[in-house]
């Protein structure tokens, strides 16, 4: 039996996370990243997006409200992945981020992308990152992808 491939224009929509305080959550996520609120249900849910979509990031205390973070070796979210369109607009947000003094988990450079490492209020590990053009990706003399992990330069950066 052939498997078929998944249609190339699928992507990811938007995430549900469980938060303990949505109030906290909105202000991480609009009031440090930028998004924007486009829907709140009390303290119970509140919907946030990029460019007026009706949300990419959905948050909710209905099992969580008080909650404490997952404790290490259990599993669930790795981390939240957000794109950004290019390398000044991913510089803007790190400033933003360094502004509300939120610390920094790591800042790598994967070939393939550029991406800071850091958590949410509630502990959820948030990627912010912006991909190359695939023309520059790192390939083998096969062609397959060699994406990597080096040193991101934050200075460089954050100087775009």
């Amino acid at each position: 039996m052939e498997k078929t491939k998944i249609d190339p224009r699928v992507s990811i929509g938007h995430v549900h996370l469980k938060v303990a305080d949505l109030e906290r959550a909105v202000k991480f996520y609009c009031g440090v990243l930028g998004f924007e609120l486009q829907q709140r249900f009390g303290s119970q849910a509140a919907f946030v997006s990029a460019g007026g979509y009706h949300h990419h990031i959905g948050l909710n205390t209905w099992e969580s409200q008080d909650g404490l973070p997952p404790s290490a070796g259990t599993t669930g979210l790795y981390h939240l992945a957000i794109l950004y369109p290019d390398r000044a607009s991913l510089a803007d947000v790190l400033q933003r981020v360094l502004e509300a003094g939120i610390a920094i988990d790591g800042a790598a450079d994967h070939g393939v992308s550029e991406a800071i490492y850091l958590r949410d209020p509630d502990n959820n590990g948030i990627e912010l990152y912006r991909d190359r053009p695939r023309e520059e990706w790192p390939r083998t003399p096969a062609g397959e992808l060699a994406m990597y992990t080096r040193p991101l330069d934050v200075e460089a950066l954050l100087n775009e």
